[in-house]
């Protein structure tokens, strides 16, 4: 029986376009439950209202299993061969370092710059609180990606799904960025997986009014 993946928005929700990269990553058979957008959960996600999000939630083999980062692990003990972390012991460390720094901290960077696949606004100007997040975000590229790349462990690991989301809201907001983390951004957003995630997120329906704000 194939798993079950619970998402909410695929425009507004980088969650839970992190977890389903995940599945993907792992080729995992899954199939999406979407939750409708005024279920609780969904919203509280989506509007940043609870430090604990129970979407997305895989369900598999008898298992659930919440909180990405969580999921991460779960598919990496399930589908080694997908090798969603590193095969060298520190590159594996330093990547859980950075993808636990991705699932616990930037909350400045979450609040000024919400992701919207949708929207793209030129020139926008970046609240100054979240630059150091901003910066913080293209050192671990940067370093990272000195390795050699094309993704920020060579081959594509767990860090790159629970980056993607970082990657869109810089699109959606111009963020400038030198040439490397630019490289970086474009060979994301060119992913099969990101191209089939943003096509259906823009042909979703806006009915998260909160969400849809001018800037």
């Amino acid at each position: 029986m194939a798993a079950t993946l619970t998402i909410s928005s695929k425009n507004y929700s980088s969650w839970s376009l992190r977890g389903w990269l995940l599945c993907r990553m792992a080729g995992l058979d899954f199939e999406e439950r979407p939750l409708p957008p005024d279920d609780p959960s969904a919203r509280a996600e989506l509007l940043l209202l609870s430090p604990s999000f129970l979407v997305p939630c895989l369900t598999h083999d008898g298992v659930s299993v919440w909180d990405t980062l969580s999921i991460a692990e779960y598919l990496n003990d399930v589908t080694p061969d997908a090798q969603l972390l590193p095969a060298d012991r520190a590159a594996r460390a330093r990547c859980r370092s950075i993808c636990g720094e991705m699932h616990s901290g930037f909350a400045n960077l979450r609040s000024a710059l919400p992701m919207n696949l949708k929207a793209h606004y030129s020139g926008f100007t970046v609240y100054p609180g979240a630059r150091p997040d901003i910066d913080r975000i293209l050192t671990i590229w940067r370093e990272c990606l000195s390795g050699g790349g094309p993704y920020l462990f060579g081959a594509r690991t767990m860090a790159d799904a629970m980056y993607a989301p970082v990657v869109t809201r810089f699109l959606t907001y111009d963020v400038k960025l030198d040439a490397l983390c630019t490289a970086y951004c474009e060979r994301i957003m060119a992913l099969p997986d990101m191209v089939e995630w943003i096509r259906a997120a823009k042909a979703e329906p806006d009915e998260v009014e909160e969400l849809d704000v001018e800037f």
